[in-house]
């Protein structure tokens, strides 16, 4: 049977224009991207069979790669339960052009429990479904043509314990449709036998250098590394090493901002007795994160030294027809440059990754990013160590919960150590595939208490790991008096500050307003919100009420950012700006956009742009 979009609910746009012969074209990691390469996106052969099942010779038909089997664009539109194994075939043919080169095979990312047969050799085994996935195969082919590829994957969503985001096998409330198997691009590319394995940037505005740390595979002592940065054609530094660790110093330089998104193009080049054998494209952007006292000795967070407001949405990152995958590079950009037209500066990614692009566009447009960690284990309940959570969130209430014993691990779906290093691990993993991104402000380990652990100490070693960005350690719920940030969520109540601590003030979540739109909602019979609306205009009014009435006082007063639930609504919720298949964009724009414009003065208004600032002494960690 020919490959076609399953399904009959409401899809994008785009889902129309998906071609099997040329899914996602687009160079999948353009912070490293090599000249050569081949896409293996597209129809491979699938079965599912019995998760005891370790091998497979027969296939039921083909799936659109890559895109979950759950999901209206794979083709198949199958839901895997904890009792299925999802297996995939294609074969591999190597340009003779690679001939003498190791082969690389990627993946952006696989859902959940993956393991990669080449020739049926098993050259990987991968536990995570939000981190990439690359392996040498060279050792494994049979010569240039006919190369035999499967991946096992084992999925049990919500019946495991794993981190799976707010997947579930059963649509309900918050948890949404699950992404099982391949769900990022799948390719492959040739690299010499020395070569740049992995590298990170870190930008210093203050020294006036980018801070180079690299990894080479089969590095000798006759190995060195030059660097090259572009403004435009121009190059405006360079610096040529044998280290792991060096500076470029970068004279002049001009800063990335969300108003000024400036980009510096990189070239990195390896070289074997001064002979180049590796070259990678790539790019980074000269800013700072921080949080400082301002001269009132009120916490603010700040960009490239200044106090900067971040007024951004919370971004769940749900497809219609793709669940987890966007059809086309073109949906990414659209969701992002509409957030920002209407005047926001910041998307949080709630409980998901995304892959490369999205942050390479956020990047390129100029969108800061805060990057949720992935929760795990089972859902939030109806009470966790004897407080309510929707009360704990509509008030945005302070608690002495301890979240570091055994049973606070029990209460809070982290029973075991193996799950709780499992998460550390995937979480870790997630912060080096992201560290390069220019966008990304500020790592939010845990939301609401759902799988939180040692929320502390994972906090003080994240920013030990990463101490060029913000943190916000537990969104919402069970604040354990650690990070950059005092993070509340408030729904439903009126917007207010809490008791200030060493730490700058944000609402990481509130409003939720809704409305359901004729023809462009997913289930109009089940859909709901936190506040339901019923036109564009008395939505649009009511969010001039909620950000000029009720959250513009509150920065004078040490409000620093703020994240409005939600960019687009996802499934039966309907809190999005934008409907689930970005059709319409639900709220009166000029008006968004003129309330906006109005939160991102009040800094200048106030006066606070024009204070001194205090640098933010250490504090010690208390309770109150």
């Amino acid at each position: 049977m020919a490959w076609e979009v399953k399904g009959d609910l409401i899809k994008t746009r785009w889902a129309a224009k998906v071609d099997p012969e040329n899914v996602l074209p687009e160079y999948p990691t353009p912070q490293c991207e090599r000249k050569d390469w081949q896409n293996l996106n597209g129809l491979w052969e699938y079965a599912i069979v019995p998760k005891e099942q370790r091998d497979v010779t027969e296939f039921e038909g083909e799936i659109l790669v890559p895109f979950g089997v759950e999901s209206p664009l794979s083709g198949v539109k199958r839901v895997l339960t904890e009792k299925d194994r999802l297996w995939y075939r294609r074969t591999l043919d190597i340009p003779q052009s690679w001939e003498g080169k190791r082969i690389i095979l990627h993946f952006g990312a696989i859902d959940w429990d993956s393991e990669i047969y080449v020739n049926g050799v098993s050259v990987c085994r991968h536990l995570g479904g939000y981190t990439p996935i690359s392996v040498d195969i060279t050792d494994a082919l049979n010569g240039a043509v006919g190369n035999e590829l499967k991946v096992s994957v084992y999925d049990p969503t919500d019946n495991g314990w794993q981190d799976r985001g707010k997947q579930s096998l059963t649509t309900h409330g918050f948890w949404y449709q699950p992404t099982s198997g391949i769900w990022q691009t799948a390719w492959m590319e040739p690299v010499s036998l020395t070569y740049l394995k992995s590298f990170k940037m870190v930008p210093d505005i203050d020294g006036g250098n980018i801070a180079f740390r690299t990894e080479i595979y089969n590095k000798s002592i006759n190995t060195s590394i030059t660097v090259e940065v572009f403004d435009a054609d121009r190059i405006v530094a360079t610096a040529t090493s044998k280290l792991d660790e060096f500076n470029v110093v970068l004279n002049d330089m001009k800063l990335w901002s969300p108003e000024d998104p400036f980009l510096y193009d990189v070239k990195i080049i390896i070289s074997e007795n001064d002979v180049p054998v590796d070259e990678v494209k790539s790019y980074v952007g000269m800013r700072k994160f921080s949080m400082h006292n301002d001269k009132n000795g009120t916490p603010r967070l700040f960009l490239n030294n200044k106090p900067y407001f971040m007024n951004g949405l919370l971004d769940q990152g749900f497809w219609p027809d793709g669940i987890y995958t966007q059809p086309c590079d073109e949906a990414l950009i659209y969701d992002i440059k509409t957030m920002k037209d209407l005047g926001f500066n910041m998307l949080r990614k709630h409980i998901k990754t995304e892959c490369a692009r999205w942050y390479y566009h956020c990047d390129k447009i100029g969108m800061l990013v805060w990057q949720d960690m992935v929760s795990g284990g089972k859902e939030v309940g109806l009470l966790y160590a004897g407080i309510k959570p929707n009360i704990q969130t509509h008030l945005g209430l302070k608690n002495k919960f301890k979240d570091n014993t055994q049973k606070a691990y029990n209460k809070l779906s982290r029973n075991e150590k193996e799950w709780r290093d499992q998460h550390e691990e995937e979480s870790f993993e997630m912060m080096d595939a992201l560290f390069n991104v220019t966008s990304l402000c500020c790592w939010v380990p845990f939301n609401e208490a759902w799988g939180q652990f040692d929320a502390a100490r994972v906090a003080k070693e994240v920013k030990k790991y990463d101490p060029s960005r913000l943190v916000d350690h537990a969104s919402g719920w069970y604040d354990q008096f650690e990070g950059d940030m005092r993070s509340t969520h408030i729904y439903i109540m009126p917007l207010k500050i809490h008791r200030p601590d060493h730490r700058a003030y944000v609402i990481s979540e509130f409003g939720g307003y809704s409305l359901k739109t004729e023809g462009h909602t997913w289930c109009p019979k089940d859909a709901f919100g936190y506040r339901m609306f019923k036109t564009p205009e008395q939505l649009t009014s009511k969010l001039e009420q909620l950000f000029l009435g009720q959250l513009l006082p509150l920065i004078p007063k040490g409000l620093s950012a703020v994240v409005y639930t939600e960019v687009s609504d996802v499934e039966n919720e309907v809190n999005g700006l934008l409907t689930y298949d970005r059709d319409r964009i639900k709220p009166i724009a000029n008006r968004v956009k003129t309330f906006n414009k109005r939160i991102a003065n009040e800094y200048e208004r106030i006066g606070i742009l024009d204070l001194p600032v205090e640098e933010t002494e250490e504090a010690e960690t208390t309770q109150e």
